[in-house]
This record gives structure tokens, C-alpha cells and sequence, in this order.
């Protein structure tokens, strides 16, 4: 497919993450015909659940849990950060091809993640050992922000579930150089991929230029973003941006979990 052919051709989008997240998206965003600009809106910080995280990893190091699951691939940093050893004896369900990228990049094995499609649902679904009369003893990290959905779908099953909370999400302040760029509509495109990035949007850019596409991702994102006045014009059908920021939305969506997007 030729660059002219290819259905983001003429976007500069910013990507709001980096790390591994960030560079995946950028990869399956510039091999559909964008050019991107990985610029964090937000990163992450220490957990306010230290001791109990620091608790947990030891029962985890010494077999205490069935299996360990992680939805976001910061978790696998906070996991080296820790120096953290998972058990040989204990499983490990992911959601996320970042996540599985961090995870194998660490050193991490993986036992489970979904093979139909990138989502918690998904891996709810095909998770056979969950469905059994065994109780087991399930680890959940996430971030302070993320939505339980992999939590409350284990315990719904009657799970022993020990959750905690691995890691704070904090905005970032754009440079000058970006928010120029924005202001200008030489970055046309902006990736919304969280609750807390439209937020961090909505302050650091006022002045979003009419032309520029908005492309948020997930349900939670997009009911934050409509309290929060973000342009949702190219939302109708009818809209000339309509067909890119679908193509946008749907790319991202193709490598990145939605509940990865929650941070």
C-alpha cells in the first residue's frame, strides 16, 4: 500500500504515553500512514499502598498465590523496580500485547492471555481455570485509576482475590515545543487513551485548532472527555475526519487493551 493509500496519511498524532505502550502504538500508527510524536501527558508514580504491595510481593516470591495477573505494562516495571521473584508454582494471566512486551522484556513467564481478542473480557472468558469448583488465590495489581474489571470478575466467581494498588497515574506537563505544535495544527491528531489524559489534555491544551482530530479511546475516555468539553465533531459520520479518526481509533484499539488505557 502506497503512503498516499493508507488510511492515517497526513496525521501527526500525538501519542500521550511512552515506555513500551507508546512505542507500540506509535509502530501500528506509522504502518497505516501516520507520522507520530510521542510526547507523556502522564507517568507513574509510587503506590500510597507501599506496604501492603511490598507485603504482597513477598507472599508472591514465597507460592502464596495461584496466579498473578497484570492488565497494564507498568506493572512489569514496578514488578523489576521491586526486584520482584514470581514463584515457579504461580501462573501468570496478562492482557495487553504491551503488557506481554514488558512482561517477556523482564524476564516475566507468561501462562495466560487471550487468544481471540486483546481484552479482559476476553481473557475472562477463556481463563478455563477460573471456571472450575476450585477457589484460587489470585494477585491483581493495577494503578489507582483503573477500573477493577479483572478483579470484580474473579471475585464474581468466588475467587480469593488480593488487589492492590501498584502504581499512582500523575499528569506530565507538555514542553513548549508540543504545545506550539498543537496550537498550530502541525500535530493534527490527539490520542486520548485514559480518563486522566483527557484531563491532562483539557488543561494544557485550550486552544485546540477546529481541524485537529481528538481520537478517544474507550468508554471511560470518551464520557470523560464529553465532561470535559473536548471536540467530538468528527464523531458524525457526516464529518470529512470522520473515516481517519475511526481508522485511528480502530489501530489503537488493534495493539492496546482498553483497560490498559486506564492506566
Amino acid at each position: 500500500m502506497s503512503a498516499e493509500a493508507k488510511p492515517l496519511s497526513g496525521l501527526r498524532v500525538l501519542v500521550p504515553r511512552g515506555g513500551t505502550w507508546g512505542d507500540l502504538v506509535s509502530k501500528a500508527l506509522r504502518e497505516r500512514g501516520a507520522h507520530t510524536v510521542i510526547a507523556p501527558l502522564v507517568d507513574f508514580a509510587h503506590t500510597s499502598e507501599e506496604d501492603k504491595l511490598v507485603d504482597a510481593l513477598a507472599a508472591l516470591e514465597a507460592g502464596k498465590f495461584d496466579w498473578l495477573t497484570a492488565t497494564s505494562s507498568t506493572v512489569a516495571d514496578v514488578l523489576k523496580h521491586h526486584n520482584a521473584v514470581i514463584h515457579p508454582h504461580t501462573s501468570v494471566a496478562i492482557v495487553g500485547e504491551a503488557t506481554a512486551v514488558a512482561f517477556t522484556d523482564a524476564g516475566y513467564p507468561i501462562t495466560r492471555t487471550p487468544s481471540q481478542e486483546n481484552s479482559t473480557h476476553a481473557l475472562l472468558d477463556e481463563w478455563s481455570e477460573i471456571d472450575t469448583d476450585a477457589v484460587l488465590k489470585v494477585l491483581t495489581l493495577r494503578s489507582d485509576v483503573a477500573i477493577p474489571v479483572l478483579t470484580e470478575g474473579l471475585m464474581e466467581r468466588g475467587h480469593d482475590v488480593t488487589q492492590v494498588l501498584a502504581f499512582r497515574t500523575v499528569g506530565v506537563p507538555a514542553s513548549v515545543h508540543i504545545r506550539e505544535d498543537i496550537e498550530s495544527g502541525r500535530i493534527n491528531a490527539l490520542l486520548v487513551a485514559s480518563a486522566k489524559i483527557a484531563e491532562e489534555v483539557a488543561a494544557q491544551f485550550p486552544d485546540i485548532p477546529v481541524d485537529t482530530i481528538v481520537a478517544c479511546v474507550g468508554v471511560n475516555t470518551l464520557e470523560a472527555a464529553a465532561e470535559l468539553g473536548l471536540p467530538a465533531d468528527a464523531d458524525d459520520p457526516s464529518h470529512p475526519e470522520y473515516a481517519r479518526k475511526r481508522a485511528l481509533i480502530e489501530t489503537v484499539e488493534s495493539v492496546i487493551d482498553q483497560s490498559d488505557m486506564l492506566d
